[in-house]
């Protein structure tokens, strides 16, 4: 294949804890450390969630998205800097009354959702298709919804990567392209390996990839045991990749990974091995179409 390969690390995620995880980064110092250090062994994107220190929960907070940023940018001026918008997405209905939201629901208005992004300007952020069941709670992106953030994001001059998990979040992207709520050509990332969500095996990944729109640059991955398989196949099918203890908690079967560094200098061996070569943050932004440093 002839094209480079833009292999994004996703630090920290939100639900991965660290009783999972028992390296999981939690801290904004301890997420840019291994932000920078995802960097310098060849991830050209590093995807970033926030958690409070106290609980290590998900969080939403602006000052730790500010604290994370500014370390990273402190030592790193070119990685490309990808913070998410899936937080606040998740609802839980009350087994007593299923319309009041009970104990762990972060569901709030698609505006709270994307506030660090028009803040603090990335030059990518996620914008999830997604409605469904995940882990204990439902995660609700509703189209209405996912139209505000889509405005307030382009208004801020950041790039939204689409984040699908089925089939049905495809339907919709489409949709939104047809009606210009999206501009293409689009970023976008194929989740699989979700429970409830669409299965993590090639013939998935396949047909999803095969029903894109043109000219979209698209990267999938899987979670847990199906992490590396996943990423093969992405690459063998043409696109992109993505790593990162947001998505699995070992290096190998049974054994736990230490670092995001460590599980981007295998997924660059696996590319590499089959005949791949990484894309630098300049290269990468050249690919999706962002503006060079």
């Amino acid at each position: 294949m002839s094209k480079k390969t833009i292999l994004t690390a996703a630090i920290t995620g939100n639900l991965m804890t660290p009783k999972i995880s028992p390296h999981l980064p939690v801290t904004p110092q301890e997420i840019a450390e291994q932000a920078l250090d995802a960097a310098k062994a060849g991830a050209a994107i590093v995807h970033l969630h926030v958690r409070d220190p106290e609980t290590t929960k998900g969080s939403m907070r602006m000052d730790l998205y500010r604290e994370l940023v500014e370390r990273i940018r402190e030592k790193n001026e070119n990685v490309i800097l990808n913070l998410t918008t899936g937080e606040g997405g998740r609802f839980l209905p009350s087994p007593d009354n299923p319309q009041i939201a009970a104990e762990g629901s972060t569901l709030c208005a698609p505006e709270q959702r994307v506030a660090h992004v028009e803040i603090l300007k990335p030059e990518v952020c996620t914008l999830d298709f997604n409605t469904m069941w995940s882990g204990q709670a439902s995660v609700i992106n509703s189209p209405h919804n996912i139209e505000i953030m889509a405005d307030r994001i382009y208004t801020a001059g950041v790039k939204p990567e689409i984040e699908i998990f089925d089939s049905g979040d495809l339907h919709m992207v489409k949709d939104f392209l047809a009606r210009d709520v999206l501009s293409g050509p689009l970023m976008l990332q194929i989740v699989l390996g979700v429970r409830f969500g669409a299965v993590a095996n090639p013939e998935t990944m396949a047909f999803l990839a095969s029903q894109l729109p043109p000219e979209t640059q698209w990267a999938g991955f899987g979670i847990g045991r199906m992490a590396f398989p996943m990423l093969a196949q992405a690459y063998l099918l043409g696109g992109h990749c993505r790593i990162g203890m947001e998505d699995t908690a070992y290096i190998r079967k049974g054994e736990h990974c230490k670092s995001n560094a460590q599980l981007v200098t295998k997924a660059v061996g696996i590319i590499e091995d089959l005949g791949g070569s990484m894309a630098n943050p300049d290269e990468a932004r050249a690919i999706l179409g962002l503006a060079t440093t």
